[in-house]
């Protein structure tokens, strides 16, 4: 890795470890379904509790933020590009999942990095 690439590399680690506001209209998944060339967004509901936690609206149980969480999304949206998964999510669908603007930026930011994955057949994971 060149001198810029890790430069880039240790900035994006360091701000991945920053405190986020969590959306209140919920979380996603992302994921690749390669066979199919698709970006995948599984969207799920949750509430906010008092101490800034994203809670199951079933149960008030915090959601971890890692490891296995047995919930139903509420809606999957698929896309061949970024851009197209942008547009189905911050356009069409009505009403718009996502409420905060770090939260669609986030969002766009994955969204790229999930395309660049499946153009150069490389492992997706999110941040």
């Amino acid at each position: 890795m060149n001198s810029r690439a890790e430069t880039i590399a240790d900035i994006d680690r360091q701000l991945s470890n920053r405190f986020i506001e969590l959306d209140p209209n919920g979380y996603f998944i992302i994921y690749l379904d390669r066979e199919a060339g698709l970006i995948c967004a599984k969207h799920f509901s949750n509430m906010i509790d008092d101490r800034g936690l994203a809670v199951d609206p079933d149960t008030g149980k915090p959601i971890p933020a890692r490891g296995k969480v047995d919930r139903t999304a509420v809606q999957i949206f698929t896309a061949r590009t970024a851009k197209e998964l942008c547009i189905k999510i911050f356009e069409t669908a009505k009403p718009c999942p996502v409420s905060q603007l770090g939260h669609a930026a986030y969002l766009g930011r994955e969204f790229l990095r999930a395309e660049q994955a499946l153009i150069v057949d490389d492992e997706y994971v999110q941040d």
